[in-house]
């Protein structure tokens, strides 16, 4: 892969027997595509090839129309805190030093020790959904754990501040008389990187777990088996790609060729028509059916700042009630639910004011860059690693010798002056490169890349478990 293209990146430790130890990668595209979705990356580590008994881990980010991309893939043989230091630090490297603004991963301590070690500036946030998963688990010996479930599942995701969330789960704890479980304490200490209330004023670009990072496991999975050698499993990563890079090509085309048309006659829908991809304008346009089910009433209102509460009916009997404060100076809108922080779309609370306000033009910070069909993205003028047949080494250059030689012979060809001129210089040329094959005694050097790849050429399987 390196030898295809010379922006692939790759890092590797081993074992005293050359075998692999930890491995880290990633390729051209991946790189590029990391500058405009590197913002935020989930990482899960669930996939185990298991001839090796190797973990492979994928670093996996969302790109403009809302589709996983893949920006790296790891193998580990343990899951321990240097071994985890060290993937991170493989992958701050390949990014040049340009650490994730958000990094998802499942509950585990050891990738929080190496995250806060390594990336201190990254806000960190465990997978919900696999906390959610262990509450029939841990709590199925207690009387009524079914209520447990469903009580503790409406304070997490219907908490819509700190304040609230606190006072709710002590309320929780108390009835259910649960405030001796060790389980529920810990989680509680930890709740500022998993309940949704305390990191939503955060862009996490939608995600809020790594099934992102398990789609793409599963995707190896239909064509890899436990007996797949790691080769095969390299190739497989490498379809992976091409699968993504097809599914990103598809979608841009669509969006250059085709328009959804507006569901209502607002102006504000016309101008994320617009802009944004067909995904995310579909995404918007399902906020604007939600204004539907919101009442708007202005609370409080001075110097051009103004407080509303926006009423909306969630289901026959229940009503959810969302403060949205509008400064009509800034052109500002804000919501307590949060939605635009932390997804990059503003939410029907807000649009309901908007309205109501009259307001016939957002302004442009709420209109994303990146979801924008109208950025042209370096990454997609890259050519992944698949895209180009292996060449040798030797071959490449030939490859290139020619092409820069052919400019000058057609310059040469113009006159017989300038052709004996280019014949004397090649005759000179060719003596010093003579002359300095001989010096060498046929020995060749070797760069710092062909060093690394010659040094790949021994490695060792790893031992089968």
């Amino acid at each position: 892969m390196k030898e295809k293209n010379q922006n692939f990146f790759f890092e590797l430790e081993l074992e005293e027997d050359q075998s692999i130890k930890l491995a880290f990668w990633a390729d051209a595209r991946s790189r590029a595509a990391f500058e405009y979705f590197g913002d935020v990356i989930s990482f899960d580590t669930t996939y185990n090839t298991n001839r090796y008994n190797l973990v492979c881990g994928s670093f996996v980010g969302v790109n403009h129309h809302g589709q996983s991309t893949l920006l790296g893939c790891s193998l580990i043989k343990n899951e321990e805190i240097e071994s985890f230091k060290w993937l991170f630090q493989c992958c701050l490297r390949c990014m040049g030093g340009n650490a994730p603004k958000g990094f998802l991963t499942d509950q585990c301590a050891s990738m929080k020790r190496a995250l806060e070690a390594c990336m201190p500036t990254t806000i960190h946030r465990w997978c919900i959904w696999h906390i959610m998963k262990k509450i029939p688990r841990k709590l199925n010996a207690y009387k009524g754990h079914a209520d447990i479930e469903r009580e503790m599942s409406q304070i997490i995701f219907n908490s819509h501040s700190k304040d609230s969330f606190d006072r709710n789960w002590n309320d929780f704890l108390l009835n259910f008389g649960l405030l001796d479980n060790k389980w529920l304490s810990d989680l509680y200490e930890d709740r500022h990187i998993w309940v949704p209330i305390y990191l939503n004023h955060h862009f996490w670009a939608g995600m809020r777990s790594t099934q992102r990072s398990e789609s793409m496991h599963s995707f190896f999975n239909k064509f890899i088996t436990w007996n797949s050698s790691l080769i095969q499993f390299v190739k497989q990563y490498d379809n992976c790609l091409e699968s993504r890079e097809q599914a990103e090509r598809e979608s841009d085309a669509a969006d250059f060729h085709t328009v959804i048309p507006c569901a209502t006659k607002s102006s504000i829908e016309a101008q994320f028509q617009d802009v944004y991809t067909h995904q995310k304008f579909m995404e918007v346009q399902a906020q604007f059916r939600g204004k539907a089910n919101c009442i708007t009433r202005l609370t409080n209102s001075a110097l051009g700042y103004s407080v509303y509460e926006v009423e909306e009916q969630v289901s026959s009997s229940i009503f959810n009630k969302f403060v949205v404060t509008y400064n009509s100076v800034a052109a500002e809108v804000k919501c307590q639910c949060l939605l635009f922080e932390s997804r990059g779309i503003l939410c029907h609370h807000a649009l309901s004011v908007l309205s109501f306000e009259q307001v016939s033009q957002v302004s442009l910070r709420y209109i994303l860059e990146r979801w924008s069909k109208k950025v042209k993205r370096r990454h997609t003028h890259i050519k992944s690693s698949h895209d180009e047949p292996l060449m040798e080494p030797r071959s490449k250059r030939f490859d290139q010798l020619v092409f820069c030689s052919q400019n000058i012979c057609e310059f040469a060809s113009e006159s017989e002056e300038l052709t004996a001129f280019l014949h004397r210089a090649y005759d000179n040329v060719m003596a010093e490169m003579e002359s300095l094959k001989a010096k060498r005694k046929g020995t060749s050097s070797l760069s710092h890349e062909d060093a690394n790849l010659e040094s790949v050429n021994k490695l060792q399987s790893p031992p089968r478990i």
